[in-house]
């Protein structure tokens, strides 16, 4: 699948994305991808986050490809393996990156928790999982069992932190030769 053949759905974590992280970058590329706004970044409440990102994937025109960082991989897989959410099936496919470990009693700020735990059953889309081996929010081992349960390709990052503006991730090339990677199986 070409980028331009789908709706990019951009959808940050626990504070939103800044100006130079990989997503806002992301999002300044392609002309047909948007950010999930949440009314909350500081506070997030994983119903209203959950019904935002549907409301997004349903208002779509094309085949949907979700590109989540950290919380918002949480929030975006609830959304979509929500049973009664109907639209579910326009989702093609899914880039997830540093997906905390929401399950986690040590994790930071505590409401975090509230996303947790993940779903267990194989995801009704293809997707990838990129994941840092040094990452302060989720453990490479509980991205590899999510990864696993999902049926997703599991990317190892190496030790990148979480894969964010603050380690160095801004432009992240190899991110998007991965995401390439992920739009050429969909096709």
């Amino acid at each position: 699948m070409k980028i331009a053949d789908a709706d990019i759905l951009i959808i940050p974590g626990y504070k939103d994305s800044g100006s130079g992280h990989w997503q806002t970058r992301w999002e300044a590329k392609m002309k047909n991808a948007r950010r999930v706004q949440q009314a909350e970044w500081s506070k997030p409440v994983r119903e209203d986050w959950v019904k935002e990102i549907q409301n997004a994937i349903t208002s779509t025109t094309k085949p949907v490809v979700l590109v989540a960082h950290s919380l918002g991989v949480a929030a975006a897989v609830h959304a979509t393996v929500d049973t009664s959410f109907e639209d579910r099936h326009r989702v093609a496919g899914a880039f997830f990156v540093a997906p905390p470990d929401v399950a986690n009693p040590k994790i930071r700020p505590k409401h975090l928790m509230t996303f947790g735990p993940y779903p267990t059953e194989p995801l009704p889309y293809p997707s990838f999982v990129v994941a840092s081996r040094d990452d302060p929010f989720g453990s490479y081992e509980s991205a590899v069992t999510a990864a696993s349960a999902w049926g997703s390709f599991m990317v190892d990052a190496g030790e990148r932190g979480h894969i964010n503006e603050e380690t160095g991730h801004g432009p992240w090339p190899e991110g998007m030769m991965s995401f390439a990677k992920l739009m050429h199986r969909l096709g």
